[in-house]
């Protein structure tokens, strides 16, 4: 048995004529999917490309779609929209499912020109230095004025916050952090000299 597709204006639309083979592949009828496939390959090559722009990955996914579409039309449900339209839901999941699964690689040559993002050696050893000679200005200082700063530069409180914590006023705060950061900043200069 032969089913002719009807050129395009001379007969029912697409959607029709897709909607009317579909239940007849679902039944198994060979002739009826080579007619559909004819019907909506041309544009699923074409959706599929503007999509992945591959034409070999196109090709691959409208097999797969064509497949599913051998295989699953009895679940094409007639109420819920056209099969052209069915068919070309399964074919954008089946495209966005390998848009997905794709990951770009980087050639090795490429990863050999890339600098380490991190600090360089030098640099490294510096801010450990700086880091040292601040923490032992810290632990040179009156242990209210470390707990001060401790609270405001570490934990991020506020002068109110300290103050309740340290049970002092936001005033005694105020006071306690910039003794402490005068402090610092001449047992820092003493160390650089």
């Amino acid at each position: 048995m032969r089913m002719d597709v009807p050129a395009p204006g001379s007969g029912p639309s697409a959607p029709d004529t897709a909607s009317l083979l579909l239940p007849r592949v679902a039944a198994g009828d060979a002739v009826a999917f080579t007619a559909l496939v004819r019907l909506l390959e041309r544009p699923a090559r074409a959706l599929a490309w503007r999509t992945l722009m591959d034409t070999a990955a196109a090709e691959d996914v409208c097999q797969q779609a064509f497949l599913r579409l051998w295989t699953h039309a009895a679940r094409f449900d007639p109420a819920r929209g056209s099969a052209e339209a069915w068919f070309r839901r399964i074919l954008i999941n089946l495209c966005l499912d390998r848009r997905r699964s794709i990951r770009p690689v980087q050639t090795i040559d490429d990863g050999f020109d890339m600098a380490d993002p991190g600090p360089d050696p030098e640099s490294q050893a510096i801010a450990a230095d700086g880091r040292a000679r601040l923490e032992a200005a810290m632990a040179r200082l009156n242990p209210r004025q470390r707990l001060a700063l401790g609270l405001f530069h570490g934990d991020g409180l506020s002068m109110a916050e300290i103050a309740e914590q340290m049970d002092t006023t936001a005033k005694a705060v105020e006071g306690l952090l910039g003794r402490a950061r005068n402090e610092l900043r001449t047992m820092l200069n003493e160390t650089n000299t």
